[in-house]
């Protein structure tokens, strides 16, 4: 391919046209560990893409014989322009996965879900899936109007979690807090805890052993009104310093380690 043809447009597309991906069903993955992980995990690789000037290297020949994907050379300038650098070997267009239920999420004692509600920032949902594949996360689900976990920014920051950990959507708090319902009326006491600045229980003091979701607010406005009710305890870190708070990915990430911490010592 050497021209900005219909298929090389729709491609390009893909990368900040959300409606766009949906209608596709598809989305552009970049880097040696994500698109590996994407082939590990099974997702569904659809096309491949590389420049048609340069030599490959033994882990591009091999993906590109081990799976059937179309397989696209390309004008080494059009591949810059899809990878947004000039480095980028591959550029994966990958499937979107079918929309998962949270009831396909195991009632596991150890249960462990991180909800993000309504991040403005892909970049940081990314950056929360890595952390919650980092720290034994059960699953990431994002709730209400929110930023795609599947645009570029979010695939990249998540480095290949986003293929090895459940992200889910969920319209609203209802619909988590229906499914926790369900999962307490079966017996497995799952609690909800919101993270504030300003909560009434310190982080390290808080038991996080058992089965839990923990509710990531907004970057800008912090948890909505329905989560702060609805939450069982809202969790401070306690912070020094000039900052005034905590970005929304970075306190996701205290939290995660601390719940390990806890639960390695039980």
């Amino acid at each position: 391919m050497t021209t900005r043809n219909a298929s090389f447009q729709q491609w390009q597309a893909l990368l900040t046209n959300r409606t766009k991906r949906q209608r596709a069903g598809e989305f552009l993955v970049q880097g040696v560990r994500p698109i590996t992980l994407a082939a590990e995990y099974g997702w569904e690789i659809r096309t491949l893409i590389y420049s048609d000037r340069a030599a490959l290297s033994s882990w591009a020949r091999d993906l590109l014989s081990a799976t059937g994907a179309q397989r696209v050379a390309m004008a080494p300038e059009l591949v810059a322009e899809l990878a947004g650098k000039d480095s980028a070997e591959l550029t994966a267009v990958v499937g979107l996965p079918d929309e998962a239920e949270l009831g396909s999420l195991p009632a596991d004692p150890h249960l462990l879900v991180v909800v993000f509600d309504r991040p403005s920032t892909p970049g940081n949902i990314g950056t929360i899936v890595r952390s919650a594949d980092a720290f034994g996360a059960s699953a990431v689900i994002i709730t209400g109007h929110a930023a795609d976990p599947f645009d570029p920014q979010s695939v990249r920051a998540s480095t290949g979690s986003l293929f090895a950990l459940p992200v889910l959507r969920a319209d609203s708090h209802r619909e988590v807090l229906s499914w926790v319902a369900g999962l307490r009326a079966a017996g497995l006491p799952v609690r909800v805890a919101g993270t504030d600045e300003h909560g009434t229980a310190e982080l390290a003091a808080y038991d996080l052993t058992g089965p839990h979701v923990v509710v990531i607010g907004n970057e800008t406005g912090g948890l909505s009104a329905g989560w702060r009710e609805a939450a069982d305890v809202l969790l401070r870190i306690p912070i020094t310093g000039a900052a005034s708070s905590l970005n929304a990915a970075t306190a996701a990430t205290v939290v995660l380690y601390e719940a390990v911490r806890q639960r390695s010592h039980q």
